[in-house]
């Protein structure tokens, strides 16, 4: 009699094998944005051009989208700690941000506002014009 938990197991490392296949192929364009930088020395960030490196790709296809989709959604699921080592970062310099404490709320708010207030108002201009045409 065959052990089925054993046959899970299988599944789950192939799984993990082609998440890591994927994130080290998601992290090889970030490489190739960070040379592309270095090599014309552009003032773009390195990532920044990897991400439009990425964009391209799956726009273009040539790198089809279900190629990339677990490992992108196992990023986006664990992407509250990559921000832990930045928060970590940033109790490093409370000295800074000592007695402007209100002042950093007030600037937070509003820029919150502000930016959902603007992309809320580009979305009802794009919609706008997807129903006009």
């Amino acid at each position: 009699m065959k052990d089925s938990n054993h046959g899970k197991e299988g599944c789950t490392l192939n799984r993990v094998f082609i998440v890591m296949l994927q994130v080290a192929g998601l992290y090889g364009i970030y490489l190739a944005g960070s040379w592309i930088q270095q090599a014309l020395g552009l003032f773009i960030p390195g990532s920044v051009i990897g991400m439009l490196l990425l964009f391209v790709l799956l726009s273009l296809k040539i790198i089809p989208e279900w190629l990339l989709q677990q490992g992108v959604a196992f990023m986006i699921r664990h992407l509250p700690f990559f921000f832990i080592p930045a928060t970590v970062g940033i109790i490093s310099y409370a000295h800074v941000f000592k007695g402007k404490g209100m002042l950093l709320i007030v600037i937070g708010l509003f820029s919150t506002a502000l930016v959902m207030a603007v992309s809320g108002r580009v979305t009802q201009m794009l919609v706008k014009r997807r129903e006009e045409a």
